[in-house]
C-alpha cells in the first residue's frame, strides 16, 4: 500500500480510502467490522463516514468496530456534516449552530474524543463562508477536530475559502472530496490543477461511478433487482446519470480492462488513483467480495499507453454522466 501526504498536512494516509457509507444500512454492523478489519491489515489507514449516511447508523457502526478492535490510533477517521439530521429548519446547513452540534453528534456515535478530518459536505450559496470556517476553526482549537475539509466545492468556492482563512486568520480547508470518475472527468478542468497550486489534497467520491463503472450493468440487460439503478424512473438523479451515452465508453473501458487482465471497477479506480492530483479515492464496497475486488486495483498499473487508449475513449475534461448536480450550488460544473 501507498501512502500519500493529506495535502500540506504532512498526515499520511493510504492510496486507497474505505468509504463507510453502507455500513449500519445495506451493510450489517458485524459485515461492516469484518471489512474494516480486512481493510485495516490490508494497509488502509483512512476511513470515510457522514452523519447522513443511515442516519448515523454508519457512524455507529464505524465507531464500534474501531472501539472493537482497538485501532482507533491507528486510523485517519473522518466524517463529514451539512445535511439534513432532523425535522426543523436549522437542522441541515453550514451555520455554526448545526456544525457544533453535529460535530459533538458525530463524536458520541464514533465513540472517540476526536474527529481527524471534519468535512462540509456540501457547498451553501446563501451562507457566508467565514460563518462555516469560524465554526470549524472553534472546533480545531478546542481539540476536537484535527483538519478540515470540503465535499463537492467548485475550485472557486475552495479559493474564496482560503482568501478567507487567510482574511480572519483561520484554519483553512486541507482537502477537496469531489466526485471523480471515467464518466465525469471535469474536475480536471480547474478543481485538479487548483488543488495541485494550493496544495490541497483531494479524495474523489464515486471513482466507480456509483457502479456503473463495476461491470454489472451492460447496454442490453436490466440492471440487478438489488442495484440502485434498478428503477431509475423513481429518482431523476439516477435516471440522468444511466444515459445512452455512458454505455460507448463502458464498452471502450471493458475491452480496455479486458485487454490488460483486470477488471473494469480495477481499471477505473487504478486510473482516478494514479491521476495527477488525486490524494485516496474512496471506495465503498457493500460486500467483502467487492473490497477484495477493489483492493487489488493497488496493483494494476496505469502506462502511457493505457492513459492514452482511455483519453481516447471519454476525453480529459468532459462527462457523459453528472455527479455535480445543480442544487448542490456548484455552479461552475453545471454544464
Amino acid at each position: 500500500m501507498e501512502y500519500r501526504s493529506l495535502g500540506r498536512t504532512g498526515v499520511k494516509v493510504s492510496s486507497l480510502c474505505l468509504g463507510c457509507m453502507m455500513f449500519g444500512g445495506k451493510t450489517t454492523p458485524a459485515d461492516s467490522a469484518a471489512i474494516i478489519d480486512r481493510a485495516l491489515d490490508s494497509g488502509i489507514n483512512f476511513l470515510d463516514t457522514a452523519n447522513v449516511y443511515s442516519i448515523g447508523r454508519s457512524e455507529e457502526a464505524t465507531g464500534e468496530a474501531l472501539k472493537r478492535n482497538g485501532k482507533r490510533n491507528e486510523v485517519v477517521l473522518a466524517t463529514k456534516v451539512h445535511g439534513k439530521m432532523g425535522p426543523g429548519p436549522n437542522d441541515m446547513n453550514n451555520t455554526r449552530r448545526h456544525i457544533i452540534e453535529q460535530c459533538e453528534a458525530s463524536l458520541r456515535r464514533l465513540q472517540t474524543d476526536w474527529i481527524d478530518l471534519y468535512q462540509i459536505h456540501r457547498p451553501q450559496s446563501d451562507m457566508p463562508i467565514d460563518e462555516t470556517l469560524r465554526a470549524m476553526d472553534d472546533l480545531v482549537r478546542s481539540g476536537k477536530v484535527r483538519y478540515i475539509g470540503t465535499s463537492t466545492y467548485a475550485a472557486w468556492q475552495l479559493v474564496e475559502s482560503l482568501w478567507a482563512s487567510k482574511e480572519y486568520g483561520l484554519n483553512r480547508f486541507v482537502c477537496e472530496q469531489p466526485p471523480y470518475n471515467l464518466l465525469d472527468r471535469r474536475i480536471e478542468r480547474e478543481l485538479l490543477p487548483m488543488a495541485q497550486s494550493y496544495g490541497i489534497g483531494t479524495i474523489p467520491w464515486s471513482p466507480l461511478a456509483g457502479g456503473l463503472l463495476t461491470g454489472k450493468y451492460s447496454r442490453d440487460s436490466q440492471p440487478p433487482e438489488d442495484s440502485r439503478y434498478a428503477n431509475i424512473d423513481a429518482n431523476p438523479m439516477y435516471r440522468r446519470r444511466m444515459n445512452d451515452a455512458i454505455w460507448d465508453v463502458i464498452e471502450g473501458l471493458e475491452a480496455i480492462a479486458k485487454e490488460k487482465g483486470v477488471s473494469l471497477s480495477q481499471l477505473s479506480l487504478a486510473w482516478c488513483m494514479q491521476q495527477p492530483g488525486v490524494t485516496s479515492p474512496i471506495i465503498g464496497p457493500r460486500t467483502m467480495e467487492q473490497f477484495e475486488d477493489n483492493l487489488k486495483a493497488v496493483d494494476v498499473t496505469i502506462n502511457d499507453d493505457d492513459r492514452k487508449a482511455i483519453d481516447r475513449v471519454i476525453r480529459p475534461g468532459t462527462n457523459v454522466s453528472p455527479y455535480y448536480e445543480a442544487d448542490w450550488g456548484v455552479s461552475a460544473y453545471r454544464w
